[in-house]
């Protein structure tokens, strides 16, 4: 007959530090490579999202394909070192994008943007957007400063796609 083997016993603190230690761990690695929450700031992407919302942004959405029209993507500013903003893609590289009395058109073809509350006269380019960059606007056009004004954004200045709206959780819905 044999016995049943031992097994030690740890202190219970000890298990719990490391546990504690390794959920640390992994939520680090989770926002520093997949995951991250972002706040806007401004009502420059109105009605689509508010101030003082949260998103989630997935930062591996481009790792095996680019951006796409219409995705809404957070980015390193081009003008403020240091922030981050949130803008909805119009055009990707080798469009060529024109806005005439408010309305966009890529390559000649009129965009439709159900996620506009309305829309404001303005006129841009047309101008083809070059390789590695892209072409961002605000859904709440008259208030934001987009590419109209700081010109084609470099792909590699993205930082992910948002993909959900958190927070307050009564607000929760996907983007």
């Amino acid at each position: 007959m044999t016995t049943p083997a031992r097994r030690k016993t740890r202190p219970a603190w000890l298990e719990a530090a490391e546990t504690i230690l390794l959920a640390l761990v992994l939520a680090f690695l989770l926002r520093t490579f997949v995951v991250e929450s972002f706040q806007v700031s401004g009502s420059s992407m109105y009605p689509t999202l508010l101030n003082g919302q949260r998103v989630l942004v997935f930062k591996l959405a481009y790792l095996f394909e680019p951006p796409r029209t219409g995705q809404i993507v957070v980015f390193r500013s081009p003008v403020i070192p240091g922030e981050d903003w949130i803008k909805r893609v119009i055009a990707t590289p080798g469009e060529v994008v024109s806005i005439r009395q408010g309305q966009v058109y890529l390559d000649g073809r009129k965009l439709d943007e159900p996620y506009l509350r309305r829309n404001y006269a303005y006129n841009y380019g047309p101008r083809r957007v070059p390789a590695g960059s892209l072409f961002v606007l605000g859904d709440n056009r008259p208030d934001s400063y987009d590419s109209r004004y700081f010109g084609f954004l470099k792909e590699s200045a993205v930082r992910g796609e948002a993909f959900v709206v958190w927070w307050p959780f009564g607000d929760f819905h996907p983007l």
